[in-house]
């Protein structure tokens, strides 16, 4: 029978219940289980994809074409799975189902109330997965602070399953403990206070976990363990980690593992030993790494470290692969002049232009291509990063000074990114939207298909606007190659330049198909040149 866990937090926000969430998995996976991850967000809005990033953080596309929680890529990376919309449910998506069934009249007249009725709703999303068959463990995060208004909702649906469910479901409570310098201590007050109010609710939970900065002495857990009414071994601390994927040999060290199957009512000397070989190996070569490979991600969104998580985790990845460290370096797009790009980018290895809707900072980014393009930099674009790319090559190879977008500029001669016919997208935020995975056919004899070693691929994409078909012979003979399109519609999905050692933009987004155990190739060939690039240039 399918056992459900459920990952709830306390104290503050942003303690790492996505980390810890896959940490678990993992960790659980290694031992032969079946196991997926689930994020269910408090927030109103029906998915992340209108939030702006310094809101939200990345917003994460599964392979469906569902907008998703940041939270899923960690899920992703960390259990080397793909997720899908089911793994992601909203608050907004909660209400939207419930009143659709209410319109349609599926509750025969009767008053629809949070509870039953949302509390229903949130149960099924849930338990579809054990219903499946598929899982022998679903893992819940529930998003936000046990306290929140937005989050008792869930909270309840929490209390209801373990009420049914008995041994097969139980809760994992993440606390933070803070160290008071004055006092030289850490304190589990906050702890208490947010454990009473998680039982107020109807909810006791099974294993607490202390995030800290400092060593929990085994007196400071008994202390929680007999204040909270949890096993002294279910209080498991979670010391702040040199990598987030140092996180689930941490949680291996605490016996997390042996703790949820034992109350799960597994016999553990039935169950193997999580095997963790392939996970060492790359922990040790992303911790014993020191040659530096120096990346300047270009973009407007910098500011907020996970506003482009997807794509330093990838890059981290490709480092360490390589046995270099990743020094990345973010560069406000906005700021960029062409007076001051040389002095930006001096002693950079390789630069990748990020995605990001709008036309702020876009002139920017144009400076950053044509000097990577001109210097012979090793450089990635990504979405609007291929587009700039473009348009920047129509405009100072072409001679097309207008060369622009439908978005950025209407009154253009030369669009040469265009608005997506609308056949070819899904609908989504009234607009046209091209979202998941899409198929892609590699031309023969590019880097690109030396670089995948395969003639067809499939990448996933957020996009609403594409490469203008009506200026791709002029750019190619002018050395801009499309490398990759859609064997269906045609859309141009990857160009490179052919006098160029490593210049290749992607329509698509490869940085949310890499995994620790399985970087993605587009990555590991970029980190590569850029390596070379020290050697050659410098």
């Amino acid at each position: 029978m399918t056992k459900y866990i459920f990952v709830t937090g306390g104290v503050a926000s942003s303690l790492g219940k996505g980390i810890l969430a896959a940490s678990l998995g993992n960790l659980l996976q290694a031992r032969g289980f079946r196991v997926t991850n689930q994020k269910l967000d408090p927030y109103i809005n029906v998915d992340p994809g209108t939030l702006n990033p310094y809101e939200h953080g990345e917003c994460f596309v599964t392979v469906d074409g569902h907008e998703a929680d940041l939270d899923l890529g960690h899920y992703e990376r960390f259990l080397n799975i793909q997720t899908h919309k089911s793994n992601n449910i909203t608050t907004g998506r909660i209400y939207q189902n419930v009143i659709e069934k209410e319109r349609r009249g599926d509750y025969l007249g009767k008053t629809v109330q949070i509870i039953p009725h949302i509390t229903d709703e949130i149960k099924r999303n849930i338990m579809a997965f054990g219903q499946s068959g598929e899982f022998d463990f679903v893992i819940t995060e529930i998003g936000g602070t046990v306290g929140d208004i937005e989050s008792l909702p869930y909270i309840e649906a929490v209390r209801q399953i373990k009420w049914e469910y008995g041994h097969d479901c139980l809760c994992i409570h993440l606390t933070y403990v803070p160290y008071l310098n004055a006092a030289k201590e850490l304190k589990t007050k906050p702890t208490q206070h947010s454990v009473q109010e998680l039982q107020k609710a109807g909810v006791q939970p099974d294993i607490i976990i202390l995030r800290t900065e400092h060593h929990v002495s085994d007196e400071l857990k008994r202390k929680v363990a007999l204040f909270c009414n949890v096993d002294q071994h279910a209080v498991i601390q979670s010391e702040d980690a040199s990598s987030i994927y140092r996180v689930p040999l941490n949680m291996q060290e605490e016996h997390l593992d042996e703790v949820v199957l034992e109350k799960t009512g597994f016999d553990l000397s039935k169950v193997k030993k999580a095997d963790m070989t392939d996970w060492n190996a790359f922990l040790q070569k992303l911790e014993s790494a020191t040659a530096p490979v120096r990346i300047a991600l270009v973009g407007k969104y910098v500011q907020l470290q996970d506003a482009y998580k997807s794509i330093q985790e990838s890059l981290t990845h490709a480092a360490a692969y390589s046995d270099h460290k990743l020094i990345l370096t973010s560069i406000l797009s906005d700021d960029i002049t062409s007076d001051n790009i040389a002095s930006l980018l001096e002693g950079q290895q390789g630069i990748v232009v990020a995605p990001g809707f709008g036309n702020r900072g876009v002139e920017g980014k144009f400076i950053a291509l044509k000097y990577a393009r001109e210097n012979n930099i090793p450089c990635l674009g990504i979405c609007m990063g291929m587009q700039a790319m473009v348009i920047e090559f129509a405009r100072n190879v072409l001679g097309y000074k207008d060369a622009n977008s439908m978005e950025f500029d209407e009154r253009t001669k030369h669009n040469v990114i265009d608005m997506m016919d609308d056949q070819k997208t899904m609908i989504n935020k009234g607009a046209s939207m091209r979202l998941g995975a899409y198929p892609c056919r590699l031309k023969q004899g590019t880097k690109a298909a030396e670089i995948y070693q395969s003639g067809l691929i499939a990448e996933r994409h957020r996009h609403r606007y594409e490469f203008n078909h009506k200026y791709q012979a002029e750019f190619e003979a002018a050395g801009m190659c499309c490398s990759g399109t859609n064997p269906d519609s045609g859309l141009v999905e990857i160009i490179e330049l052919k006098n160029h050692p490593w210049y290749i933009g992607t329509q698509f987004h490869p940085e949310y198909s890499s995994t620790v155990l399985n970087p993605h190739p587009l990555f590991i060939s970029f980190v590569k040149a850029a390596i070379d690039f020290v050697g050659t240039h410098c």
